[in-house]
């Protein structure tokens, strides 16, 4: 996956989850955060970002915020990258080797998927989660509490008791991570109900990226314990 049109700048403020303030090139800029999630501890005042500039004059905003680094790490932001980068590694053959469909946005009950794929006529589904909270190398979901995603998990158990494969994947937007866990502390059920979808048989994985300022891709999977 990669951005065209990259810039640099300096973060100064978020009035609200949806924009952000920023120095460019020395003058005060209004961008839009393309990830409405708190990350408090990435967009702190006077880190660096990393901006990609659209082709749309109609737009209110001229930039989208994508990436930012906390310290030495690189962590792309964008909400929209973990469905992208995961159909890349499906589409590579490196999530399972046997993969003969993959469509996205699958409702199934009473939820929607992100993914139906299916392996040699054999029915899956597949919900993404993007990571980009850090803790002492470990890679967290959720940063903020998420009953949609308790919802996401309880409807993939009931599709495995069904008879259909699943996962659940988390692309963790980032590289260097020791392993990936459920962030117990900020939403205590998301991680009850992933230990109860991992004894369900739904296969849950984190995915590792490689990180630059205009661009990612996932390179493998890294430890989950739950």
């Amino acid at each position: 996956m990669q951005y065209a049109n990259l810039q640099k700048a300096i973060f100064q403020a978020r009035p609200n989850r949806f924009i952000a303030q920023v120095t460019l090139d020395g003058s005060p800029v209004t961008v839009h955060v393309k990830n409405t999630g708190r990350c408090r501890e990435l967009l702190v005042p006077g880190c660096t970002v990393y901006l990609v500039r659209s082709d749309n004059p109609a737009r209110k905003t001229q930039y989208d915020l994508v990436a930012v680094e906390k310290g030495s790490l690189l962590i792309n932001m964008d909400a929209q990258a973990p469905n992208r980068l995961f159909r890349e590694w499906v589409e590579r053959g490196k999530f399972l080797p046997d993969v003969t469909l993959l469509r996205p946005e699958h409702t199934y009950g009473d939820s929607r998927f992100d993914f139906y794929l299916e392996r040699s006529g054999r029915p899956g589904l597949v919900e993404v989660k993007g990571c980009t909270l850090e803790e002492g190398g470990i890679a967290r979901f959720p940063d903020a509490p998420t009953e949609r995603g308790v919802r996401h998990i309880e409807g993939l158990i009931r599709a495995r008791q069904a008879g259909l494969d699943a996962w659940l994947c988390v692309v963790v937007q980032m590289e260097g991570m020791r392993c990936f866990m459920p962030n117990d502390a900020t939403h205590p059920a998301f991680g009850a109900a992933l230990r109860r979808a991992a004894e369900a048989g739904v296969h849950v994985q984190a995915l590792e990226c490689r990180v630059w300022p205009d661009g990612a891709e996932i390179t493998g999977r890294i430890p989950v314990e739950l």
